[in-house]
C-alpha cells in the first residue's frame, strides 16, 4: 500500500506519530505547524494526520477537507461543530477518520461500558461516574474519551453521569467509570502508559483510508461486522 503520510502538529502526539511511521518504514511526507501554509500540491497525495488544538481544527477543517487525499483526526474539543464538519467532509469527497481515542484498549473500553450500561439500565438501581485523569497541558476538560464513555452511558442508563476531570502533571490519560449500586460497586478502568498506543493507532487508522469513502468513527473499523 503506497500511502504518504503528512502530519499537522508537532507537538508530543505529533513527534511520537512521526517516531512510528519513521520505525516502520512508512513513506512520510514530513510535519507543519500549520496546515493551511501547507502546498496543495504536496496536501493531495498525503493522508494528514491532524493533532493540533480545538481552535486549530476548527480553523483549518475546511482546508483539510478541501486540499488533502484523506484525514485522520484525533484532535478534540469540538463535539458541537461535528455534524457541520462531518458534512463538509463528505461534500468534499474527502476520506475521514476520527476518534475521540485511537488506543486499542480504550476502544475495547468503549465495547464494555456499552454492555455494562445497558444491563445495568435495564436492572436499575445504580448511579454511574466517570473520573478522567491527564496531563496539565490537555486544553479540553473533560476528555474527548470520557464524553464518548458519557455519551454510552447516558444513552442506556437515561441519565447524566457525572464526570470530574483532573489534571496534573504528565500523566498520558486514565479513564474510570463506576457504576454505584446500594450493595455494591462495578467499576472499570484504563491507563494508558504513553501516547505511543495512540500513535500507533492514528497511523493503522491513516493506513486503512485507501479503502474507505467517507466518514467513519475509528471504533467502527476496529470491530468485524457479523
Amino acid at each position: 500500500m503506497n500511502t504518504r503520510l503528512y502530519i499537522s502538529g508537532y507537538g508530543k502526539m505529533g513527534k511520537m506519530i512521526e517516531k512510528v511511521i519513521l520505525s516502520r518504514g512508512l513513506e512520510y511526507a514530513g510535519w507543519t505547524e500549520d496546515v493551511a501554509d501547507t502546498d496543495p500540491s504536496l496536501a493531495k497525495d498525503c493522508v494528514c494526520i491532524d493533532f493540533t488544538t480545538p481552535a486549530a481544527f476548527r480553523e483549518n477543517y475546511r482546508f483539510l477537507a478541501e486540499n488533502f487525499k484523506a484525514v485522520v483526526v484525533g484532535t478534540t474539543g469540538w463535539a458541537d461543530i461535528r455534524e457541520e464538519v462531518v458534512e463538509y467532509f463528505e461534500k468534499c469527497g474527502t476520506p475521514m477518520i476520527w476518534a475521540t481515542n485511537f488506543s486499542v484498549g480504550v476502544n475495547v473500553m468503549f465495547a464494555v461500558t456499552e454492555y455494562m450500561s445497558k444491563l445495568l439500565g435495564r436492572f436499575g438501581g445504580y448511579s454511574p461516574y466517570l473520573v478522567e485523569m491527564h496531563h496539565f497541558h490537555k486544553l479540553d476538560a473533560p476528555s474527548g474519551t470520557a464524553r464518548s464513555l458519557a455519551d454510552i452511558v447516558d444513552l442506556n442508563m437515561g441519565t447524566k453521569i457525572d464526570v470530574q476531570s483532573v489534571r496534573c502533571g504528565e500523566i498520558p490519560g486514565i479513564h474510570t467509570i463506576g457504576f454505584e449500586g446500594t450493595d455494591d460497586r462495578l467499576t472499570f478502568s484504563h491507563e494508558a502508559f504513553s501516547r505511543e498506543g495512540f500513535a500507533v493507532g492514528a497511523v493503522e487508522a491513516a493506513l486503512r483510508t485507501d479503502m474507505l469513502t467517507g466518514v467513519h468513527e475509528f471504533k467502527e473499523l476496529f470491530y468485524e461486522k457479523n
